[in-house]
């Protein structure tokens, strides 16, 4: 009988020294989660800045549309550069068709990249991407002063820079449209802000 007690108490304790371990650790994870904040899409200081006009561009698609970049508009722009090299670019293709779909009531997006057109029209064949407006334009790079892929700008109705970012995953995408709804440059900016008591 003695051993059986002694064999409960032994469990009680155990049972007492997990339940603080479970609280120590979730403890620490709340910390973390404080410390390491959402990263959003990677800001450069490269071309426009977010608030200025985006430069008005008047560009063809590859099937003989027009896109006009920085002119008003009812609905906001965001323009994806990318490249049938970039695996990070055909990663997030899937991204990019459901955030179409999500955003369908207020957003337009637009593909694009430069260099050789023959590889780009097999590279849009294959990825399905034919309902997808598709530039080629060295000189919308250079405006944007795209120097990395995949790169994405959102652009509003009125052809005001309102996010721009490297884009690595969904996140970082759906990061510009965070932006845009809280009227702020970037994520990042937004976490930095002092709290308001």
């Amino acid at each position: 009988m003695e051993g059986l007690v002694v064999a409960v108490a032994l469990l009680w304790v155990l049972v007492i020294v997990l339940a603080v371990v479970v609280f120590a650790l979730a403890r620490q994870v709340g910390v973390l989660f404080e410390r390491v904040a959402p990263m959003g899409a990677l800001m450069t200081d490269a071309g426009p800045k977010v608030g200025e006009a985006a430069p008005r561009l008047d560009l063809l698609t590859l099937t003989g549309g027009h896109v006009h970049l920085g002119s008003p508009s009812a609905r906001s722009t965001l323009v994806f550069f990318l490249s049938p090299t970039c695996p990070v670019c055909k990663k997030l293709l899937p991204v990019l068709k459901s955030a179409r779909a999500a955003e369908a009531p207020w957003l337009d997006i637009v593909l694009a990249s430069d260099g050789d057109r023959p590889a780009h029209d097999v590279f849009v064949r294959e990825k399905g991407l034919e309902s997808f407006p598709y530039v080629l334009s060295t000189e919308l790079g250079m405006a944007f002063r795209v120097s990395r892929l995949p790169f994405a700008i959102l652009v509003d109705g009125g052809g005001v820079v309102r996010a721009k970012g490297l884009i690595n995953n969904r996140e970082q995408l759906e990061s510009l449209f965070n932006a845009k709804e809280l009227a702020v440059p970037s994520i990042q900016d937004y976490l930095d802000r002092p709290a308001v008591s």
